[in-house]
């Protein structure tokens, strides 16, 4: 793992469509609810089986509620021999509590979808 980066590095990383991937370790009924926008839901305990998703990652961002759990599963996808060895892993410190921006849910993402 790199770092930690903030939540305003991580929201300055969405405004800007960087090529970083946002991975939210929280369940997916928390997810649903509220999520960082354009990130994507392995929860942690499917992380060790789902991990081979970022293979081609080059910047991983792992995200949970307080901060903490995310620090270990950035340790788990920098260990992973499938991420690039110089990809950046970093956690977001304070988590989504310290998250003060914007969130999508799953009712906003079934809003935008064609009919």
């Amino acid at each position: 793992m790199d770092a930690e980066i903030s939540t305003e590095e991580v929201h300055e990383l969405v405004e800007s469509d960087a090529d970083a991937r946002i991975v939210d370790i929280r369940p997916q009924a928390q997810f649903d609810r509220g999520h960082i926008p354009g990130s994507v839901n392995i929860p942690f305990h499917a992380l060790p089986q789902r991990v081979s998703e970022l293979d081609d990652a080059e910047h991983v961002v792992t995200v949970c509620p307080l901060g903490k759990s995310s620090v270990q599963a950035a340790r788990l996808i920098d260990s992973y021999e499938g991420v690039p060895s110089d990809a950046r892993v970093e956690s977001m410190a304070g988590g989504l509590d310290d998250w003060d921006y914007e969130l999508e849910s799953a009712d906003d993402a079934e809003a935008d979808a064609p009919f």
